[in-house]
């Protein structure tokens, strides 16, 4: 099932205190960037975030993308303050 561009806008709106976010559309999913980094994306209107130690031990549970991808992180948060201290921690670990 490809993620609905209504979700995006939903999880771009959690996204507005971290500046710098992009997207980019693949195979009906969203790819997210900070600075043209990619930290995530949007898949079957999931909210996703690549697994780092700064997000270890935040009580967020792992999914699968996609068929045979590596396990990520659902954020379901609604706070966009929340966020960004989970968002933006986790970007400095990957870079």
């Amino acid at each position: 099932m490809a993620s609905s561009l209504d979700y995006l806008e939903y999880v771009l709106e959690l996204l507005k205190g971290v500046k710098g976010i992009t997207y980019k559309k693949m195979m009906g999913e969203f790819m997210l960037y900070k600075d043209g980094f990619l930290f995530g994306g949007v898949y079957d209107n999931r909210f996703l975030i690549k697994k780092t130690k700064s997000l270890e031990g935040k009580g967020l549970k792992e999914q699968i993308p996609y068929p045979s991808a590596k396990p990520m992180f659902l954020v379901d948060i609604e706070d966009p303050r929340e966020i960004d201290e989970l968002v933006s921690p986790a970007i400095k670990d990957l870079r």
